[in-house]
């Protein structure tokens, strides 16, 4: 998209300007240190972190507790630090861009993890898991993702990572 050479007015501007989704998450680690994903059967069962797209008026914080709730039965109540900033690119599934805002969840002890309750419309299954473990399990996409948070988790800093395959395929074993 070339830039106009005069200034729009705001409303034309926002017509023409890059449109993008918006999805916000809480990334949950147990005791040992494993990543907690959701197995999702309508996406060909794949394995992701609690996630979820931003409805009208909420900010990402707000989606991604909401999200939390919905997908978990997890209610977050304090705020969290964000860990990671993921754009995804447009691709064979998504006509526009992805931006998600990953916030440290914490870690869940196993009295949390037990009470873990899915939201049947959306997942079938919950799981801890090694970064080695989940590789084998996840599309490279969200793999990328999942490693990239906690990685930033790891070394207490933010981080940022894009990915450019977010279609929902199963890993090849």
């Amino acid at each position: 998209m070339s830039r106009p050479t005069t200034w729009l007015p705001r409303h034309e501007y926002i017509q023409q300007a890059p449109k993008a989704i918006v999805y916000a998450s809480m990334f949950f680690t147990d005791t040992e240190d494993r990543p907690l994903c959701l197995r999702s059967p309508n996406r060909g069962e794949v394995w992701q972190i609690p996630v979820g797209v931003m409805d009208e008026g909420e900010t990402p914080w707000e989606t991604a507790v909401r999200e939390t709730r919905e997908e978990t039965g997890l209610v977050i109540t304090s705020p969290r630090p964000l860990l990671l900033t993921h754009f995804a690119t447009i691709d064979k599934a998504w006509t526009v861009p992805r931006i998600g805002f990953i916030f440290d969840g914490g870690t869940l002890n196993p009295d949390q993890l037990g009470a873990i309750v899915l939201d049947a419309d959306e997942h079938d299954g919950w799981d801890v898991r090694t970064l080695a473990d989940w590789e084998a399990e996840m599309i490279p996409a969200n793999y990328a993702r999942l490693k990239a948070v906690h990685a930033a988790r790891s070394h207490a800093g933010h981080g940022y990572v894009e990915t450019r395959d977010m279609a929902a395929t199963s890993p090849t074993r």
